[in-house]
């Protein structure tokens, strides 16, 4: 084909909700040689690639690209490994794809020449009519993880980073190929709809309320806030505001997570007794471990053995914890005791103690298991008394399930529903009770 075409180019991507980003991308692509293929990404390959909140159908996303003008070809991407195939198939001499995705093709390098093409900034307001324009608060580790993972929610542009240093939001930007990086917080908020908090946890309170009440939508990092009153507070402001208050607890969201609760709830091991779940790892030092940034095992990692104990059991529980401090006066291991009516849970995080990271939820007929990570549910199990009963689940948990999170909380704005039904307002009041009890020392047994 290349001798009788010139210089083939192929590209790839989903083009759901076409804007001039697509468009720039497709043209610097065509300048890379005589003749453009376009591989649109099927329904079924962007579900298994994690591809969430696409809007578009197929059908549409094609003619969303046969309408630039700029495609010689289109082929739909259908399956992993595809692009070896088609570059071989159809003589392709270069391989092209936005910079966002630097590194991760250069295996192609040994079949063509790959090139990474720098992606559009700073896109107007009036050309993304249609995409939530979400803006981040905080340069941290998650904050970074959260703009690679935003690249797979479609309907999402993430272009804007706040820190009040300003220094630190350009460099932040720079790096990740963001528009804006400023230090200016009025700035920031006239050029977003909804925020996302990625601060040190003292500082989540003071930044909600104030999105909030510059009428944004807020995604909260976990905890979302460090006292019960704090978060009826914030969610009853979102509330009168008609604004989504939401907590970013990755796995409340995930496919499987979501999965095994209706599988629980329905009885499919019998009335749920015990739940017993386990979160920990090992830290050497950071934020995580400093008392003056809220620092310790229950504030970093107990929303998560909670979250299945809440959505089984309610939030009408009496909580306990036995703990062991480590030097810098934080807990670095806690067992948190839950008890209901009839019900009882067991919850084990560490910062500084490292245990086995399953899932078990105990009924009267089974037992539900997952295995480590189980925040991160692929696989897990029915078991039953008799062995030949067990049944197994697979379900996909791509990358670092953040844009399972980000997906639900666009969704939520875009249907216009103020409370999540996978996380509802009473329960991140809940989770934010049992750390305020904690870090007051209520019901706590310090092991010496």
């Amino acid at each position: 084909m290349a001798g009788r075409r010139g210089r083939v180019v192929i590209t790839y991507g989903t083009f759901d909700l076409l804007h001039r980003g697509h468009v720039n991308l497709l043209r610097r692509a065509k300048e890379l040689g005589d003749y453009l293929i376009v591989g649109v990404t099927s329904e079924a390959y962007d579900r298994q690639r994690g591809k969430l909140n696409v809007r578009q159908s197929l059908a549409e996303r094609i003619r969303n690209v046969e309408r630039t003008g700029l495609a010689d070809m289109i082929i739909v991407e259908e399956y992993e490994g595809q692009k070896v195939e088609d570059i071989e198939r159809y003589d392709v001499d270069v391989f092209a794809i936005g910079s966002d995705w630097k590194g991760k093709f250069d295996y192609l390098k040994d079949l063509v020449e790959v090139v990474y093409l720098e992606r559009t900034r700073g896109i107007s307001s009036t050309e993304l009519r249609g995409y939530l324009k979400l803006g981040i608060v905080g340069t941290g580790r998650i904050a970074r993880r959260f703009v690679r993972e935003a690249r797979f929610v479609s309907g999402v542009v993430v272009d804007w980073v706040f820190h009040p240093k300003e220094a630190r939001a350009r460099a932040f930007a720079e790096e990740l190929e963001l528009g804006v990086g400023t230090g200016d917080w009025d700035r920031f908020l006239r050029a977003v709809d909804a925020v996302y908090v990625a601060t040190p946890h003292p500082s989540h309170y003071e930044y909600i309320l104030r999105a909030l009440e510059a009428g944004k939508h807020v995604l909260s990092e976990k905890p979302m806030v460090l006292s019960a009153r704090e978060a009826r507070e914030l969610f009853a402001l979102a509330q009168s505001r008609g604004k989504v208050l939401l907590e970013a607890i990755k796995t409340a969201y995930a496919p499987g997570f979501r999965r095994l609760i209706g599988l629980a709830r329905s009885r499919a091991v019998g009335r749920v007794v015990h739940v017993d779940a386990t979160f920990t790892k090992l830290v050497e030092g950071g934020r995580e471990l400093d008392p003056n940034q809220a620092g310790g095992s229950v504030t970093e990692l107990a929303s998560y053995v909670l979250l299945p104990m809440v959505k089984l059991f309610g939030t009408e529980l009496e909580v306990s914890f036995r703990s062991l401090r480590g030097g810098s006066g934080v807990d670095i291991w806690t067992e948190i005791l839950t008890r209901g009516k009839g019900v009882a849970g067991t919850g084990k995080v560490g910062l500084g103690v490292k245990e086995e990271g399953d899932l078990v939820i105990g009924g009267t007929e089974g037992y539900l298991y997952v295995p480590a990570p189980w925040w991160q549910p692929r696989v897990f199990e029915i078991r039953r008394e008799d062995p030949a009963k067990r049944e197994q689940f697979c379900d996909v948990f791509a990358g670092d399930g953040l844009r399972y999170e980000l997906a639900h909380f666009a969704q939520l704005i875009q249907q216009g529903e103020l409370e999540s039904h996978l996380l509802r307002p009473k329960e991140s009041v809940f989770l934010a009770s049992v750390i305020e009890r904690f870090r007051e020392g209520h019901g706590v047994d310090w092991l010496v």
